[in-house]
C-alpha cells in the first residue's frame, strides 16, 4: 500500500457506521465460517510483514447484492465456499484473493448496512491481543484458528474503531505496487490521532512519522520495513460525535468515471472526486448496502516515489 494523505475521509462520518455489524460477527459462534477458507498466499511464502494491511473481509446483509456491486466495479471475481452455515464467498482479481465476502442476516426491523473490516499483520495473534487489551483495546472475538488461512482475532482500539489481527497461515502479500482493483492504502479516523497513532505503534511495532503540512488539520503516517502503511487522521472538530473507524482505499484508473459507475450499479458517494496532496486523486463512495470505501487514482511514478 502507497503513502498519502486522506484529509477529506473524514466526511464519513456523516453515514452511519456499521460497527455493531462487525461487533455481532465478531461474536459468532465457529461454526459460522464455512469449514475451509484458502490460504492468503498462493504458494505460500515465507514472508510476514506485521503492521501491515493484508485482508479485507466485507460484512454484508445480502452477498449476492455485493457480489453484484464489486464485481460490477472491480471485476472481481467470486467463489462461493459450500458447507457452512451463512453464506461465505471468495473475491478474486485474476488470480489474487482480495477479499471474503461474509453474509449475516439483521434482525427485523434493522437497518441493512454492511461494512468492511480491515486486517493487520501479526505474527503472533494471542500475545498481540494481549497487547493490545493491556494498552486500553477491547477483545471482540478471537483469537481462532482458521485451517489453511491461519490465526485470527478482532478487536476495538481504544477510541473505538474496529480492526482484526491476522497472522496469515501461508505468508504475507509481498510489498508491491497496487494495480487497478486492488487494496492501496487506510486510513483511520479518530479522536486522538497522536493516542491512536502510539497504540498502534505499541501494538504492530510501526514507526510513526507526523507529515502534516499547511492543508492537514493533523496527518501521522504508520510505517514498517521502509514502507508506509496507513494514515492516523481527526476527525473534524464540527463532528465531535463521528464514531472512529478504518476507512480502505481501491486503486483505480480513473476516480471520477469509477465513482459515476458506482453510483449507476446502485452506491452513494459519500465525498466527491477531488485533488488530495501527494499526487492523489480520491474520493469516498459506499455500496448499495452502507459499506464506505475510498477509491484513489494514484499515478505509477507517483506510487514508485512514495511507496517507501
Amino acid at each position: 500500500m502507497q503513502r498519502t494523505s486522506i484529509r477529506t475521509a473524514w466526511l464519513l462520518a456523516a453515514t452511519a457506521v456499521a460497527t455493531g455489524l462487525l461487533v455481532g460477527v465478531a461474536g459468532g459462534p465457529a461454526g459460522a465460517l464455512p469449514p475451509r477458507l484458502p490460504p492468503l498466499q498462493q504458494p505460500a511464502t515465507a514472508e510476514h510483514h506485521p503492521g501491515k494491511v493484508i485482508f479485507e473481509q466485507l460484512v454484508t446483509p445480502d452477498l449476492q447484492a455485493a457480489e453484484r456491486f464489486y464485481g460490477g466495479l472491480f471485476g472481481w471475481s467470486f467463489r462461493a465456499l459450500p458447507g457452512g452455515s451463512v453464506p461465505y464467498a471468495t473475491a478474486w482479481l485474476g488470480d489474487r484473493h482480495v477479499a471474503s465476502l461474509y453474509q449475516r442476516d439483521l434482525p427485523p426491523g434493522a437497518k441493512m448496512q454492511s461494512a468492511w473490516l480491515t486486517f493487520f499483520s501479526a505474527r503472533d495473534v494471542s500475545a498481540t491481543s494481549a497487547t493490545a487489551t493491556s494498552h486500553g483495546a477491547r477483545l471482540l472475538f478471537g483469537p481462532r484458528d482458521i485451517p489453511d488461512l491461519g490465526q485470527e482475532a478482532v478487536l476495538r482500539d481504544p477510541q473505538g474503531a474496529v480492526f482484526a489481527l491476522l497472522a496469515s497461515g501461508s505468508g504475507d502479500p509481498p510489498d508491491t505496487a497496487a494495480g487497478p482493483g486492488d487494496w492501496i492504502w487506510s486510513s483511520l479516523i479518530t479522536t486522538d490521532p497522536d493516542d491512536a497513532a502510539a497504540f498502534y505503534q505499541t501494538l504492530l511495532g510501526c514507526d510513526v512519522y507526523d507529515t502534516t503540512t499547511a492543508a492537514d488539520a493533523h496527518h501521522l503516517v504508520l510505517a514498517s520495513d521502509g514502507y508506509a502503511r496507513a494514515s492516523v487522521n481527526p476527525v473534524p472538530a464540527s463532528r465531535p460525535d463521528a464514531h472512529p473507524r478504518w476507512l480502505d482505499y481501491l486503486r483505480v484508473a480513473d476516480v471520477d468515471a469509477t465513482a459515476k459507475q458506482a453510483v449507476a450499479l446502485g452506491g452513494r458517494v459519500l465525498v466527491a472526486p477531488k485533488l488530495d496532496h501527494g499526487g492523489s486523486r480520491i474520493a469516498v463512495v459506499a455500496d448499495p448496502l452502507g459499506a464506505a470505501f475510498g477509491l484513489m487514482q494514484w499515478s505509477d511514478d507517483a506510487a514508485q516515489g512514495d511507496a517507501k
